[in-house]
């Protein structure tokens, strides 16, 4: 039977590996052949030979325009999905390096609680440099909410639960101490260390883009076609990023609810590198052909294009619910929708974060290519 969990783990690895070699393919082809042409033709200097500038060069005083909604929002949200990246990936680095031993569920969870609490500061770091360069000016607030938003809202969750739970003489209720400490240690350490990461992150230079933003946006044209626009451009885009871990989720869900083992941690740590992977690429592609079709709205679209996912994992957890689990009453349904919901509004939040990113580099990249007078 090992063996042939084995087996399925090597089909899922190679099957995600090669969506990620053809997405990575198709932005080398963007990259080098149609990018390449673009900016030799914007690039020539001889004036008998018309340039067009149609498509996507046409943006560069408009394409690093700040959203004209939901600064702060977004700047929490790439700091909260940061976080989030960074606990889970350093868990995994410790479970693969034997730091931590994967077969004791407890102290992996424990390790991923620690670790986000400790990464505090990438949180407040990452968002005040995107608020920073989004010239806000609550910065007080959007701090605040980086420290708190996530957090509390996952605590208030729990807390809720727990006193259903302990209503209901649950055996899996947490005593009173255990949510005390957690908030403590919220309290005492992660909100110091995202106001220390923030502080780092407002002092430090602005973030530089080639090109100047013009002072009066441009008219953006009718879109053609409606798989560029929001919601069905994430309905497309999360399905790549789900589709590459989906074989593995199978046999996580199965160690978090049906107590089965899961002790090769190297897979997932894999699985979570093909992820981030196939995030950027998507990211990077559709944000190509948004502004190929004259669209810089780019900013909120890359982060749902890949938040997106979390909408599928969270479906999935519902077909587990219902084909694979056999739960009696509404208070253990409760529970695992309860907790899959924040499973999946993390998963979604980290994706986000490496679509936005991605998308901001790869913009920062090809308008850096073109001479603008």
């Amino acid at each position: 039977m090992e063996t042939a969990d084995n087996h399925v783990h090597f089909f899922a690895i190679v099957n995600s590996l090669m969506a990620t070699l053809f997405l990575c393919a198709t932005v080398a082809v963007i990259m080098i052949r149609a990018l390449r042409k673009d900016i030799a033709e914007y690039n020539l200097e001889d004036d008998e030979l018309s340039v067009d500038e149609s498509g996507w060069k046409q943006l560069h005083g408009d394409v690093f325009r700040p959203p004209a909604r939901g600064l702060t929002i977004l700047s929490v949200a790439a700091g909260t999905g940061s976080q989030v990246g960074t606990s889970v990936i350093v868990t995994l680095l410790c479970a693969v390096l034997k730091i931590l031993n994967s077969m004791k569920k407890g102290q992996i969870l424990t390790a991923i609680v620690a670790l986000y609490v400790l990464s505090g500061s990438v949180a407040g770091y990452v968002s005040a440099r995107l608020y920073k360069y989004f010239d806000g000016k609550a910065w007080k607030r959007t701090t605040l909410l980086t420290a708190a938003a996530f957090p509390g809202v996952i605590l208030t969750i729990f807390m809720m639960l727990n006193v259903i739970l302990s209503y209901r003489g649950a055996s899996s209720a947490v005593s009173i101490w255990t949510i005390l400490q957690i908030f403590l240690l919220w309290v005492c350490v992660s909100i110091p260390l995202v106001l220390f990461g923030a502080v780092l992150g407002y002092r430090s230079e602005k973030i530089q883009v080639p090109t100047k933003t013009n002072l009066i946006s441009r008219i953006i044209p009718m879109q053609g076609s409606r798989f560029l626009r929001l919601p069905h451009s994430a309905i497309i885009g999360g399905i790549l990023p789900f589709g590459s871990v989906v074989i593995e989720l199978y046999f996580i869900m199965g160690a978090l609810w049906l107590h089965q083992l899961y002790y090769i941690m190297g897979f997932i740590l894999a699985v979570c590198i093909i992820l981030t992977v196939n995030c950027a690429t998507v990211s990077m592609v559709m944000c190509y052909f948004q502004l190929y079709n004259e669209d810089y709205r780019w900013w909120w679209k890359s982060f749902w294009n890949c938040a997106a996912a979390g909408f599928y994992l969270f479906s999935y957890a519902i077909w587990y619910l219902s084909s694979k689990l056999d739960l009696v009453g509404p208070l253990p349904i409760m529970v695992y929708l309860c907790y899959m919901g924040m499973i999946s509004f993390a998963f979604s939040l980290y994706c986000g974060t490496v679509g936005l990113l991605s998308s901001f580099w790869f913009c920062r990249k090809i308008y850096s290519a073109i001479k603008v007078d």
